[in-house]
């Protein structure tokens, strides 16, 4: 292990080294290792991400991102990204565009790699006519209605349609006039002349083509039959060499119709490897469930911080790294299971301790008044930017006679084992002094205290007080006088219920959607060296959490989304021992 590995390793928290010593190696790497010692494929190893350019990405596929990309880079193999854009009606360049910048946000790239199922459109058709010529595939005159009449049930078999047995020439011909546009949207399809009977829906004659009247994204109108994903998926990873075809669960059923169609073929056949999809506590990762929640307004567009969707995820301030390491630890399995949310944003956490500045932010102020401390004097007082990386120096924060301190860290009769400001109690401001209250201000009306007055110990500047005595709390602050005005937005899980799909009959999932999952600050005081941050800029607020500059940041007005709490939910389960081993 190199020098910087080793120093690398030592300073990561004992939490995380827990974590990492109890996954073993998974059964797709196994697999993989004994591939490669047997000579299988040539000792090559070869994989692809194949999204539906149909949506925005989601942490479901960062998983499988890192799983693709990562198993090519481990074993000194080659990763493809290819576009399975099989369907023109949900397709869209934006799509693409979208897919591709958060791949190599995750810090991936495919080099001269980039494919799409349209580039094969002319080998489909000519692989389908092979098969019409063998006899295994017919073109049939059954409406969708009927067609999913005819396929049966899992518990009765299917019928044949009446168009199975029509001739080669006469299944050319249509197929031909069916790629020339000679025939309504619809009303005609492709299908593979298998078995109605079959057990496996899937092998039940399956369609191959339906005829689409809507440009594609890439191939303009030159097609107006378009293959389903199922017939396309096996032969385009076939052409591209692929070794290792990884995919999510939910296909295992459709591998033994992958496997008839390359063998009917007799063309390169890629070895499928399944494993369980990421399912994570309080999210939906159904495209069509964010769908809805996008377009009945329960959320402000695809990346929205509350959203799954790596979007939402770079806006609310996650970092490549924390859901690289998060896809790490959580592996893969065979068995669908459901991850706590709270490992995700541990992994987060984690990174962000590291390389994020610490700065003093007031969110919900107060106003403290240090009657002893001249009105037209000010200070610049050092503070540490990260204890946690000494390498980032220091900084200077202004101290003035007026200051702002979190609404919190006062009470008029403060409860058991409340250690902070109360009247004639004293705590340390941060960074600077002593100091100790004296009176206070309330509002008549409301009985919220409004202003706080103390003084101050000039002999306690950045440390202890000379004769020895201590406090128990440490407060941050922010000086009115140089204070920067911003709005500071909230976010808890969009959901009230870890499982969103456990509803009562007869309701969905937007029925456990948390209507207090935003909730909007203003004004907060930030200290000065706040002004120049820019958008997607990360800190630590002092005692607060993680926040991050929002796109929607104007000259005139700051806003930062919380990207998490300070507080380590999943670390001190792992501590307590209630993590399942």
């Amino acid at each position: 292990m190199a020098v910087s590995d080793r120093k690398d390793f030592i300073n990561r928290t004992e939490e995380t080294r827990k974590l990492e010593k109890r996954r073993s190696k998974d059964f797709i790497r196994e697999i993989i290792e004994e591939d490669i010692r047997t000579g299988k494929w040539g000792g090559r190893v070869h994989t692809r991400f194949p999204p539906e350019p149909n949506g925005y990405l989601h942490i479901g596929h960062a998983k499988s991102i890192c799983l693709n990309f990562g198993i090519a880079e481990e074993y000194g193999g080659l990763c493809n990204l290819r576009f399975d854009d099989t369907n023109p009606i949900k397709e869209d360049q934006e799509f693409i565009d979208a897919i591709k910048e958060d791949v190599r946000w995750l810090g991936f790239d495919w080099g001269d790699r980039e494919y799409y199922a349209s580039d094969y459109f002319e080998q489909l058709y000519q692989w389908a006519t092979d098969l019409i010529k063998k006899g295994l595939a017919y073109v049939c005159d059954l409406s969708p209605e009927e067609l999913r009449e005819y396929r049966g049930t899992l518990t009765e078999p299917g019928r044949e349609s009446p168009y199975r047995n029509r001739s080669v020439e006469e299944n050319l011909e249509l197929f031909r006039r069916m790629r020339n546009g000679e025939f309504p949207e619809g009303s005609r399809t492709l299908r593979a002349k298998i078995d109605m009977a079959h057990p496996n829906l899937n092998m039940r004659d399956p369609v191959m083509y339906r005829i689409i009247y809507a440009p594609h994204p890439r191939t303009g109108t030159k097609w107006c039959i378009y293959p389903t994903y199922d017939w396309a998926h096996g032969q385009c990873d076939s052409i591209e060499g692929i070794t290792h075809s990884i995919c999510t669960l939910e296909f295992e059923n459709h591998r033994p119709l992958y496997d008839w169609f390359l063998d009917a073929l007799g063309i390169h056949h890629p070895q499928q490897i399944e494993f369980a999809r990421l399912n994570l506590t309080y999210t939906v990762l159904s495209k069509r469930r964010l769908l809805q929640l996008v377009h009945q307004g329960y959320v402000r567009g695809w990346d929205d911080p509350r959203m799954p969707t790596i979007r939402g995820l770079r806006r609310r301030g996650y970092t490549p790294e924390a859901i690289r390491a998060f896809s790490e630890l959580i592996g893969v399995s065979k068995v669908n299971s459901t991850v706590d949310i709270n490992l995700l944003e541990h992994c987060l956490r984690e990174d962000l301790n590291k390389r994020a500045p610490r700065r003093m932010a007031v969110l919900r102020p107060i106003r403290l008044v240090i009657t002893n401390y001249p009105e037209d004097q000010e200070e610049w007082l050092e503070a540490i930017n990260n204890p946690e990386d000494l390498s980032a120096g220091t900084r200077v924060v202004p101290f003035s006679r007026v200051l702002y301190i979190e609404e919190d860290d006062f009470r008029i009769d403060p409860p058991k084992k409340y250690y902070r400001l109360a009247p004639g109690r004293e705590v340390r401001l941060r960074y600077a002094y002593f100091v100790r209250c004296t009176d206070y201000r309330v509002d008549p009306m409301t009985g919220r205290v409004t202003e706080i007055y103390c003084t101050y110990d000039p002999a306690t500047r950045g440390g202890d007080a000379p004769d020895g005595r201590k406090v128990k709390a440490t407060l941050h602050w922010v000086s009115a006088r140089h204070a920067i005005a911003a709005e500071v937005r909230f976010y808890d899980h969009l959901f009230i219920k870890e499982d969103p799909e456990d509803v009562p009959e007869g309701q969905d999932f937007t029925a456990n959607v948390n209507p207090n999952s935003l909730q909007v600050l203003y004004p907060c005081y930030l200290e000065p060296a706040l002004a120049s941050a820019q958008v997607g800029d990360k800190f630590q607020f002092e005692r607060l959490g993680y926040f991050c500059v929002d796109p929607d940041s104007s000259q005139d007005r700051l806003v930062f989304n919380r990207t998490v709490a300070l507080k380590d939910t999943w670390a001190k389960l792992e501590r307590s021992g209630r993590v399942d081993e």
